[in-house]
C-alpha cells in the first residue's frame, strides 16, 4: 500500500508572540511524529514567521503552488 502523501507547513506569527504558544520548532517537532504514527510520507517541509492577516505569504504561497501540480498531496499544519 502506499503511504499518503503531504507537506508539512507550520507558521507563527511576527505580530502575535503573545498569543501564539508553540514555536515552529516545536510544531514541526508535533508534525513529524503524527505523520511517523500515521504512516504518512512527508514529501516536504516549509516554514514562516509571518502574519496571516495580510495576503503575500510566500512559503504558502509555494506551497500551494506545488500542491496545483501534484496529484493527491495534502498540507499538515
Amino acid at each position: 500500500m502506499n503511504k499518503q502523501k503531504y507537506f508539512l507547513y507550520a507558521r507563527k506569527s511576527t505580530e502575535d508572540d503573545d498569543k501564539q504558544v508553540m514555536s515552529i520548532e516545536a510544531q514541526l517537532f508535533e508534525l513529524r511524529e503524527f505523520a511517523r504514527k500515521e504512516n504518512l510520507e512527508i514529501l516536504e517541509e516549509f516554514q514562516e514567521s509571518k502574519s496571516a492577516k495580510k495576503p503575500g505569504r510566500e512559503k504558502f504561497g509555494e506551497m500551494m503552488g506545488k500542491i496545483e501540480n501534484m496529484d493527491g498531496v495534502g498540507i499538515l499544519t
